[in-house]
């Protein structure tokens, strides 16, 4: 059988299944990660993963992603339609086996996938075993057929429900809240967000996104479609909207090499931050690997010889290092790999050591053919290079001075911290609060044993739009860094932070309920994003939430967080109630904010996470850059949630 016939022959014998599913229901987090909000929106991602998987073959350029009415979710594609025939070994229909078997698929046969997405690679099975309901609907061969579930158990055999001209398959599932006890509830911008990825890195397919739940003025469903021609070039341009770009064009490439197909995209800003984002086979690698080395290794090989060639170091007293190259650079490399290895913490490095030269190739050839190109963007880059190396060195010596002040430096603790007495940093939090007044009463409040309280003057620094020295010269960020015990730069890593040096494990952001809180929130956010990541991405920066209003009438009172609250508080007592509006810490008594805000038996504390690092980068850069207009339209947008949340 030739290998085009084999590679189009997609039927029951090219399903696989690999073992049982009885521990699905039992262990999920083995499965989907966590049970929380992340692993609930990854039953969508494996349910699309799919259809992504017919698109990245060449039998599907459709899909539709729905969020229905009563919150469950439906994925549709044009692609082949699952085989519906018997399945020899198993003696039930293919459907059947896919939906109801753990790692049965396609994509374990090589002659029906190549290569398949998927960072789990669990299939859908995995969805149908943690959903109290599902319902697979395909379009095949001219016919429809049907099959429903409970928990992963089919309700009856596959069954012809109809005839039609279209193809492809439907599947709607109902996750199950006996499972997922937190929420059962999907974000509509965690998902908006990925389907826009997805729809960045594999180019030529549209992606209809739409929310059932949420009905506008015209009577229309909230809806958005994702598709690009560009793929990773138009990311690029997505991604840095909101940043001065120093170089004409974005300088891409999307070709095979050594049988990995490689593509790639970056541009150079004024901005001094390094932002690169990874994915093999759809999956965003945050942590980085094979593909990420050799992107870096083939980039600052070809950028140096140039820059050499130039004559334009030869002045410079001081080595450019590697990561004087990045300063600025906004990039994005996507590799396909056929069986991928993956490594890491989170299972989310690559590990397949033959990427490596092809991707350093692939960029080096790149960068040779557009600095030849574009002479004039190729001195705009070194003289970018240079200023980086100059600031590294003044950053350097500040960030040395950073260090000689940590405890761990031998250095005293800030002034201003009022530290606690348990040692045990896995049991101590740290309240970084605005201003001197705030910060009194939260050190007459707190429990001492186990809070401490750093009091921020002020606005602190715009980590946004300042250089690397500058930010280490700062005395706010200083104190932070000697507060939290933990320095950037390690031997290994000159970015990377010291984490197990770090005192608190829960680091808490205490500002006002109003603009001026909610900016200094968003500048601390931006300096913890931007200089240490990993604190965010450990779960160990958190939100506190004081109240809005305390309601009072005689004896009783209350205290609520929004204006709804405020109002059925004021129902409760009769109406009539007396109403404090707080319009910042300061005005609350240290009673007031340890039992609202500062009580681990009655707070609410809202973890930071990162969904998408690509998008929260678009973010930063874009409510702390210059650009005014993209900002007011993000506010405008979201003013209504952000005044809720405060």
């Amino acid at each position: 059988m030739s290998e085009e016939i084999k590679k189009n022959n997609y039927s029951a014998d090219s399903i696989q299944a690999l073992e049982g599913m009885e521990h699905v229901r039992m262990r999920p987090s083995m499965y989907i990660g966590d049970v929380g909000v992340r692993g609930l929106h990854h039953l969508v991602y494996e349910v699309v993963d799919n259809s992504i998987d017919e698109a990245m073959g060449g039998h599907c350029d459709t899909i539709g992603v729905a969020i229905n009415e009563d919150g469950s979710i439906t994925v549709e594609d044009n692609g082949r339609g699952i085989p519906v025939d018997l399945h020899k070994k198993e003696g039930v229909s293919a459907l059947e086996v896919v939906m109801t078997k753990i790692g049965a698929g396609g994509k374990f046969d090589k002659d029906s996938y190549k290569v398949s997405g998927g960072l789990h690679g669990v299939g859908v099975s995995v969805v149908n075993a943690l959903s109290v309901h599902m319902k697979s609907t395909v379009f095949r061969d001219g016919k429809i057929y049907e099959q429903e579930y409970e928990r992963g158990k089919s309700l009856y055999p596959v069954k012809q429900i109809g005839e039609t001209d279209k193809r492809g398959t439907r599947q709607t599932f109902y996750p199950d809240n006996t499972i997922f006890t937190q929420t059962t509830e999907f974000s509509y911008d965690t998902l908006s967000a990925r389907m826009r990825e997805l729809s960045f890195l594999n180019k030529g397919i549209t992606i209809t996104f739409t929310d059932k739940r949420e009905v506008d003025e015209k009577g229309e469903f909230k809806s958005e479609v994702f598709h690009s021609d560009e793929g990773l070039k138009e990311y690029i341009r997505y991604l840095d909207g909101n940043r001065e770009p120093i170089i004409s064009h974005v300088i891409s490439m999307d070709h095979e090499k050594g049988e990995i197909p490689v593509e790639v995209a970056l541009i150079y800003n004024t901005s001094y931050t390094e932002n690169i984002f990874s994915y093999v086979n759809n999956i965003n690698t945050h942590e980085g690997g094979t593909h990420l080395q050799g992107f870096r290794s083939g980039l600052t090989r070809t950028l140096k010889k140039y820059a050499d060639a130039s004559g334009m170091l030869d002045k410079l007293k001081f080595e450019i290092a590697g990561d004087d190259f990045r300063e600025g650079l906004t990039a994005i490399i996507s590799v396909k790999v056929a069986e991928p290895q993956f490594e890491g913490q989170t299972k989310t490095k690559l590990g397949n050591r033959e990427v490596v030269s092809p991707v350093s190739q692939a960029v080096g050839e790149m960068l040779e053919n557009y600095l030849e190109e574009n002479p004039n963007d190729a001195r705009i880059i070194i003289q970018k290079v240079i200023l980086a190396a100059q600031a590294r060195h003044a950053a350097k010596k500040a960030r040395e001075m950073v260090q000689r002040k940590t405890v761990m430096g031998g250095g005293g603790l800030p002034g201003k911290l009022s530290d606690c007495s348990e040692q045990d940093p896995a049991r101590c939090e740290v309240y970084l609060v605005e201003g001197d007044s705030a910060g009194g009463t939260a050190k007459q409040g707190r429990d001492r044993n186990f809070q401490a309280i750093l009091p921020l003057r002020g606005k602190i620094l715009n980590v946004e739009k300042a250089m690397h020295h500058k930010v280490f010269e700062n005395e706010e960020i200083r104190n932070i860094f000697t507060a939290l015990g933990v320095t950037v730069g390690t031997a290994e890593d000159s970015k990377a932070l010291n984490l197990e040096k770090l005192r608190y494990h829960k680091v808490i952001i205490m500002c006002d309920a109003d603009v001026d809180g909610s900016h200094i929130s968003t500048l601390i956010l931006t300096f913890f994003f931007r200089f240490m990541k990993e604190l965010i991405e450990e779960g160990h920066v958190y939100i506190a939430a004081p109240p809005l209003y305390l309601v009072k009438k005689g004896n009783k009172k209350e205290y609520a967080w929004n204006d709804v609250q405020r109002d059925q508080a004021n129902d409760r007592m009769g109406g009539s109630a007396a109403i404090q509006r707080y319009k910042g810490l300061g005005e609350m008594n240290a009673e007031q904010l340890w039992e609202t805000t500062m009580d681990p038996n009655f707070r609410t504390l809202r973890q930071v996470t990162i969904d998408s690092l690509a998008e929260a980068d678009r973010v930063f850069s874009m409510l702390m850059g210059d650009e005014v207009p993209p900002r007011r339209e993000f506010i405008e947008k979201n003013a209504v949630y952000a005044n809720i949340d405060a």
